[in-house]
């Protein structure tokens, strides 16, 4: 889609009250942008409240961080190629957008994950989510761990909890709770492939709150787990995301999604493609805001939502507040590569009997994960062939995103020869980056985000949303547009929660 789609507001022939229509403007048609458009208006049709959208985006197309292409028969996802259910607004927009016949779930045969270790891929302990094990007898037999780690992860039935509640890095937090070599060998690994952060500096209030909540509750996070575990099996399955299992993708790749969510908001919002915003000012006597784009050219807006990345949303807020903007550049970002292969099968050592191999930073490789997307989703590659999504950089290894696509290419070569006995030329080799995308979660996160939320309350009107503030998946994004569609037409006076 490029150029501009013409917008027409909510009015009496939908059944609304004529009224002169608020104008809105969406800052990013990222995925973010996208969900917030569409929320806007279905908000906006329940309170029966006129409004014309207006969707500006820098790049030549919308989706931002998430993008399918078909490469030599492979289905390939440049960004995020799957999304969590148990967070429930993945699901539900996908539903409401009549894509729920084509949300998929992933290979049964392959759930589970790898872990290298001494240079060989081990399979993690089964039942071990991210920072706790359900299950103590994988733990006894995993090769992962000396005696002395697996004596050190097990006593955390009897570490006493913190006595002082309150925020903490994940390294202090592993660290404390189930020693160094829990810290090092399998929970930075599994969490760096999440947030490509430095645990010494991630902060576990503002990413895994409930591994917070679970040690003041129950006193430790393996009977946390055992519990959850025993209510889960007798507890209600029928939800939203369980048909599903713990991952969900789409049939045509997650473009599908941004396909059909483009398509939706055609009709009512009005998207400009390829314009950037420079400015944006305070018509303080008439409380309206004045959008300036690249061209320079303006939009008057009621109201205005930025979904930008944070440091992005800084250099536009700057002339509006500077305070704010120093807040909002305050949250680091991280830059990471995707680099995608196609191989033949019988090319592959290794059986890629999982769905992935993560890596820790004791290792010292020069990659972060290997995503085994034809075992997640076999569709994804043609018969006799396999897909695998290697990642690079991060805020580990942040010297390595400089590199060129030629020598990426190689040094994944290089890798996937060394970890998984990958040989021969890639069928296809397709590298996407990501500059300064991944938000950095640091300690203090929680504070800065509610001090952004403090500072741009004092600007009725206007809103931010995206994957800078509270939860970086894709049904985070999807939630925090329709929360800022929310609070928008809160401050208009005629929102209805739905």
């Amino acid at each position: 889609m490029s150029g501009t789609v013409s917008s027409r507001s909510i009015d009496a022939a939908e059944g609304q009250q004529t009224a002169t229509p608020r104008q809105i403007v969406i800052i990013g048609g990222g995925l973010t942008g996208l969900a917030t458009a569409y929320y806007v208006h279905q908000q906006a049709i329940a309170a029966k409240t006129p409004v014309n959208i207006h969707l500006v985006e820098a790049s030549s197309r919308l989706g931002g961080l998430v993008g399918t292409e078909w490469i030599r028969g492979h289905m390939v996802d440049t960004g995020a190629d799957s999304f969590i259910t148990n967070k429930p607004a993945g699901v539900k927009l996908c539903q409401e957008l009549g894509l729920e016949d084509q949300l998929i779930s992933t290979a049964k045969q392959f759930r589970g994950a790898l872990v290298l270790h001494q240079g060989k891929p081990v399979p993690v302990p089964e039942g071990f989510t991210l920072l706790s094990p359900s299950a103590i007898w994988p733990i006894i037999k995993t090769p992962i761990f000396t005696t002395y780690g697996k004596l050190r992860l097990l006593s955390e039935l009897f570490v006493p909890r913190k006595r002082i509640p309150g925020d903490e890095s994940l390294a202090s937090f592993v660290r404390r709770r189930f020693g160094q070599e829990a810290l090092e060998r399998l929970v930075q690994p599994l969490v760096g492939g999440i947030y490509t952060s430095d645990p010494e500096k991630l902060s576990l209030m503002a990413t895994m709150p409930r591994f917070l909540d679970d040690e003041q509750r129950y006193g430790s996070l393996i009977e946390a787990a055992r519990q959850q575990a025993l209510q889960a099996s007798a507890g209600d399955r029928n939800t939203s995301g369980a048909r599903y299992g713990l991952f969900a993708a789409l049939r045509g790749g997650l473009q599908q999604l941004v396909d059909r969510l483009s398509h939706t908001i055609a009709s009512y919002v009005n998207i400009r493609l390829q314009s950037s915003v420079t400015k944006i000012e305070k018509d303080v006597g008439r409380q309206r805001y004045h959008v300036t784009l690249a061209d320079s050219s303006q939009l008057d807006a009621d109201g205005i939502i930025v979904t930008a990345p944070a440091h992005k949303a800084a250099s536009l807020l700057a002339w509006l507040d500077a305070d704010l903007a120093n807040e909002l550049r305050a949250i680091e970002h991280a830059s990471s590569a995707i680099v995608v292969t196609g191989h033949l099968a019988e090319n592959i050592t290794h059986p890629l009997s999982a769905f992935g191999l993560v890596i820790p930073a004791i290792e010292q490789r020069r990659i972060l994960a290997v995503s085994f997307a034809s075992r997640k989703f076999p569709d994804r590659a043609p018969p006799g062939q396999v897909q695998l999504r290697t990642f690079v950089g991060g805020a580990m290894q942040p010297e390595l995103f400089d590199q060129t696509d030629e020598q990426l290419i190689q040094l994944v070569k290089e890798e996937l020869a060394e970890t998984l006995g990958v040989h021969g030329e890639p069928l296809f080799a397709r590298v996407v980056r990501y500059p300064k995308a991944m938000p950095q979660y640091h300690l203090g996160h929680v504070d800065r985000v509610n001090r952004i939320e403090t500072a741009i309350a004092r600007h009725p009107g206007l809103v931010l949303a995206g994957n800078a503030y509270h939860g970086v998946g894709v049904p985070d994004c999807i939630h925090s547009g329709q929360s800022a569609a929310l609070n928008l037409l809160e401050q208009f006076g005629h929102a209805e929660p739905q």
